[in-house]
């Protein structure tokens, strides 16, 4: 899910070993997400994208490019994939993914600052917490964040306090886990928005880091 990393850290990732790999789905056409498109479609990966991204593609089209349409379902492997509109200041979906063996439904979400959908019967969500909007403003008051980037952040990124609005939205009844990504480095705080999140829910949730391994699976597959 999203490619925004260079290729040889995916390779390394993956011990070099892209076997079990069986696509690759991205959210838009910002680099922090899609980096790697061009290698990963040389080596032989589908990548599902929005359309707009064909023009990133180098050496002319891709028979490995494939434009993802809102509420157009798609199968890669054993996973079945809805991309869902998303709000951004560049094209964007978000993505409902079911996993066919066991019906698990995981929903990611990210770079986005409001979605339209509500979601039934979710295991699993990956969703984007940007920042706490009270860091933000404080940011902004002291001088370390220029105004100008307020708007971008309130109409391009999920805020702690709207994260927390989408979730007591949703049933989250079957939900197992919640991992939180794309903390921005100045305006967020892990810690908060775990302790926040947990306490609105009830549910396990973790911050996406760099070399975690959060297992998603249901017991006892």
């Amino acid at each position: 899910m999203d490619a925004g990393v260079k290729f040889v850290e995916i390779q390394k990732a993956l011990d070099f070993n892209f076997l079990g790999v069986v696509g690759c789905i991205a959210t838009h056409r910002h680099q922090d997400h899609i980096k790697s498109m061009n290698e990963l479609m040389k080596s032989g990966i589908d990548v599902h994208t929005p359309p707009d991204c064909a023009d990133l593609i180098k050496g002319g089209m891709s028979h490995r490019f494939y434009p993802t349409e809102v509420g157009k379902q798609f199968e890669i492997g054993d996973f079945i994939v809805l991309p869902v509109e998303a709000q951004h200041d560049v094209p964007c979906v978000s993505f409902l993914i079911v996993y066919r063996p066991t019906g698990e439904r995981l929903l990611y979400t990210t770079d986005t600052y409001y979605l339209r959908n509500r979601f039934n019967n979710l295991d699993y969500i990956l969703i984007e917490t940007n920042y706490c909007k009270d860091t933000l403003d404080a940011n902004i008051e002291a001088g370390y964040i220029q105004s100008s980037m307020k708007n971008r952040l309130l109409e391009s990124h999920f805020s702690l306090e709207h994260v927390k609005e989408f979730l007591a939205a949703n049933d989250l009844s079957q939900v197992r886990k919640i991992i939180l990504l794309h903390l921005s480095y100045n305006n967020s705080d892990a810690e908060r928005m775990v302790k926040e999140i947990t306490e609105l829910t009830g549910k396990d949730t973790e911050i996406a880091e760099v070399g975690k391994n959060i297992p998603l699976e249901l017991y006892p597959f």
